[in-house]
């Protein structure tokens, strides 16, 4: 019973790391809604078009171009992003929280 919610803190915590590095304040992480919102808008998205998240099969295809753009924006190729960002997500941001890598928002397309 107390997995779920272990696994999601542990999840929070990297991320809070990784808000932190790009200048989100970390307790965004924890908070749900908030958190999907700070994550898109740190692809460079309006923040909320995190609402895509809801919709089938679109939030797949939304989730990968978000999480491809926060990979860019950390100097992150797209093998990385896809893999360590979308499909390993929690090894992809323990990666970025403690890597050299900066966010540099100036990385993204318009």
């Amino acid at each position: 019973m107390g997995g779920g919610l272990v696994g999601y803190l542990i999840g929070a915590i990297f991320l809070g790391l990784v808000f932190k590095k790009a200048g989100e304040p970390l307790w965004k992480a924890f908070v749900p809604f908030v958190n999907a919102y700070t994550h898109v808008k740190l692809a460079g998205f309006n923040g909320w078009l995190f609402l895509l998240l809801i919709i089938p099969v679109v939030n797949v295809v939304f989730l990968i171009i978000v999480s491809l753009r926060i990979g860019k924006a950390f100097g992150k190729g797209g093998v990385f992003s896809f893999f360590l960002l979308f499909l390993f997500s929690l090894i992809g941001y323990i990666v970025l929280a403690f890597d050299d890598s900066r966010y540099d928002r100036s990385q993204l397309p318009a």
